[in-house]
Parts: structure tokens; sequence; C-alpha cells
């Protein structure tokens, strides 16, 4: 067990048997009262903002949690299989860890996972993909109007809006966090 005091912003924490990551962690004195630590915490599973106000001597139990690369070879179920790229283990992880960058995530690409005693409890893919445009509508001719957008559906089978100069075929990056389309890929 350790200190409230060895507590540090990003540590998770296993709080009220649940895990959470600190966020912001403040020592306060007000006035005349006594010293304390003031926490802002994000719940590991489901996302919740807990805040708590911690003694100075208050035990806690700080988690110990590994992070590394791994593969992302392919879909199971509800589960990705991913591949430690030293060990060459395999893991199965669920898809809900990696949030909405999973629709542009392709069988080879490098992920973040995070584990808890063997237990996969976060992943994150990674910024930016690089995918083929596998279907769009071809542009009309004259329509060059600053900013127009089109429909296009990259080879992962997800849509996004793309500038009207993008075709079939195109190698596009796309930002994996809001899905949007970056640039163009030279070949």
């Amino acid at each position: 067990m350790a200190k409230a005091s060895d507590i540090k912003n990003g540590n998770i924490l296993r709080f009220n048997g649940e895990l959470v990551q600190v966020e912001e962690f403040i020592h306060r004195t007000p006035g005349n009262l006594r010293a304390f630590y003031s926490a802002r915490m994000r719940n590991v599973k489901t996302g919740k903002l807990v805040e708590y106000r911690f003694r100075t001597d208050e035990e806690v139990s700080i988690a110990r949690v590994e992070t590394g690369d791994y593969q992302y070879l392919y879909e199971d179920g509800n589960d990705l299989v991913v591949m430690n790229n030293e060990t060459y283990e395999q893991y199965n992880v669920p898809k809900s860890l990696f949030g909405n960058g999973i629709k542009f995530l392709k069988e080879g690409m490098n992920v973040i996972v995070a584990f808890e005693s063997d237990e996969p409890i976060m992943g994150s893919t990674p910024n930016s993909a690089e995918l083929e445009v596998t279907y769009t509508e071809p542009a009309v001719k004259g329509d060059t109007s600053s900013g127009a957008m089109k429909k296009a559906t990259v080879e992962t089978g997800a849509e996004i809006n793309v500038p009207l100069f993008i075709n079939q075929g195109d190698k596009i990056k796309v930002d994996t966090a809001t899905g949007a389309y970056v640039e163009r890929v030279k070949a």
C-alpha cells in the first residue's frame, strides 16, 4: 500500500473496487484546516469521472499496469487478437477498449494495450491510419466549390467524407480519433 502523497497524475488506482486513472491531483492547504489532496479520476471501464479528497496519510492501492506495443492480427467475435511484438504471445482484447478508432484498424497495425494482472484494461489505436479508398462516386466536372466533400468507403469498411478530387484506389490518411480526412498519401 502507498500513501496518498505518492500518487502522480496518470497513475491507475484501485479505488472502491474499481480501476481509475488519475487525471488531476492537487495538494491543497486551506487556511486553518488540515492539508489534503484533491483528485479528479476517470473510471477505466465506464469513463465516469470521480472526484475525491484524500487525507495526506491515507493509504491507497496503486495498480501495477504494464503498457506495451502489440500487433493487431485479426478479429475474433467481440475481441481483437493481438500479439506481443517481443515475446510473440497472443492475447484477446475486448473491442470496446479501443473506442471509435477501431473502425480504421487493419490487420498488421500496431496498437497500444495496457494490462493489469493479465487483464486488458485499456487500448488505443494509432493517431492516424493510411487506408485505400475502395468506393467513392466520381467527381462531377465543374463542381469545384471550395470545401466540397463526398462520401468514400475505405478498405476497413468505414465511411468518411473526403474532398472531391479523391478517387477510388487512392490512399488517404485518416485521423482515427475523429474519423476525418487528413491528406492524400503520395504513392
